[in-house]
């Protein structure tokens, strides 16, 4: 039977260095020391699927973005001579289930959820979106309706704050361990917490005033306005962080060695001019791919992880 999967959160910033380094799921192997599990070395195990199934990270209208991927999808098929599927997740929690559990080969899962997909689901990142300058990153930001009352961040105390979900960066680790360590604002004794799923939820919720404030990462903001699906004027930033890496692509770590080298392939040489690729993620200022390693790229995830008491526990 598969296992579940579980994200303890313990919620005390103090101690750091006594909590456990980062480690995968005892089902896997990390022989080379990059934090990420092995490609088998037993032929036996390894999966050639003659569809491929790829995931974007959760979003509050997948049909969206698959219109907007199909192209790279399309480039994908061509270049690994196999059928690829478009599966929309509505929650981080069943993006990685689906990859712990077979049914999901490729995804882009959001900077939080990680290590939880590379611990927990085998998940092996290797590229990123960047500008066409090699520059990547978003920041997250609290925003708030412009009539809240809500100008500064000790203002939060008292009202009810959106987070997305658990496992996100931007949208739940990262604000919720500066509120404490920072302002000692505590979740549940000084605001409330609302989850709301998806960081494009928790903006139109603000918007429309369901939230008196919010958690988001910038760069799905900007893609919002950049659509039209709200104004700048239709909310307010009252803080904003350094940068963070932004979503990992990756494979699971049992397909087929050739294929997954296929699909690096494919990420790489994809050329997004012209696509709806480059439409979409323009407006956050993408324009590629690039090569990355969880190892390097997501050491200030594990950090922050770190930092909260955050365990991994894959059952």
């Amino acid at each position: 039977m598969m296992r579940s999967l579980s994200l303890v959160l313990a919620l005390s910033l103090s101690a750091p260095a006594a909590l456990a380094q980062f480690t995968l799921d005892p089902r896997f192997t990390d022989n080379d020391g990059d934090l990420v599990a092995d490609i088998p070395t037993n032929p036996a195990q390894w999966v050639n699927p003659n569809t491929l199934v790829f995931a974007y990270t959760p979003v509050e209208d997948p049909a969206v973005y698959a219109e907007v991927w199909q192209p790279f999808l399309d480039h994908m098929a061509a270049v690994t001579g196999k059928r690829v599927q478009f599966f929309p997740v509505n929650s981080n929690a069943a993006q990685i289930e689906a990859m712990r559990s077979g049914r999901l080969h490729i995804a882009g899962f959001n900077t939080g959820s990680n290590p939880l997909a590379v611990a927990c689901a085998g998940f092996r990142p290797f590229a990123m979106m960047a500008g066409a300058d090699g520059s990547f990153g978003y920041e997250m930001e609290f925003i708030t309706h412009p009539t809240s009352g809500i100008n500064r961040i000790e203002d939060l105390k008292g009202r009810t704050l959106a987070f997305t979900a658990e496992t996100s960066n931007s949208g739940f680790k990262a604000p919720q361990a500066l509120l404490e360590a920072n302002y000692s604002l505590v979740v549940e004794r000084d605001y409330n917490p609302a989850f709301s799923g998806a960081h494009d939820n928790s903006i139109l919720g603000v918007v429309n005033r369901d939230y008196d404030a919010a958690a988001i990462a910038n760069s799905v903001a900007h893609r919002m306005v950049a659509r039209g699906v709200v104004k700048e004027g239709d909310y307010k930033v009252i803080y904003q962080s350094d940068s963070f890496p932004t979503t990992g692509y990756g494979t699971v770590y049992n397909l087929h060695p050739d294929l997954q080298a296929k699909i690096q392939e494919a990420f790489f040489s994809f050329d997004w001019t012209g696509t709806a690729m480059e439409e979409e993620f323009s407006r956050s200022g993408e324009a590629q791919f690039i090569p990355i390693t969880f190892q390097q790229h997501w050491s200030v995830i594990r950090e922050i992880d770190q930092a909260m008491g955050v365990q991994y526990t894959c059952r």
